[in-house]
């Protein structure tokens, strides 16, 4: 059984490029996380918890909402 993607997209790599085209490595480091762990966000392969989530925007000095997005359900 494999992972399934999640829905949550996000501008992480994009947000890293704006900011000094900063390293994964330095992202994870400041967040507290793995380089892998940013690896597999950026890629949209996983989730990050909410409170990781926040320390992501807050690194870049956006709202969370800039950071991550969720589409709407449309049913």
């Amino acid at each position: 059984m494999t992972a399934k993607p999640t829905k949550v997209t996000n501008e992480v790599r994009a947000l890293r490029f704006r900011h000094g085209e900063m390293t994964q490595a330095e992202l994870a480091e400041r967040v507290g996380v793995t380089r892998q762990t940013i690896i597999a966000i950026e890629q949209g392969r996983y989730s990050p918890s909410l409170e990781v989530a926040f320390r992501i925007a807050r690194v870049f000095g956006v709202p969370l909402e800039e950071a991550f997005q969720y589409p709407e359900d449309r049913g």
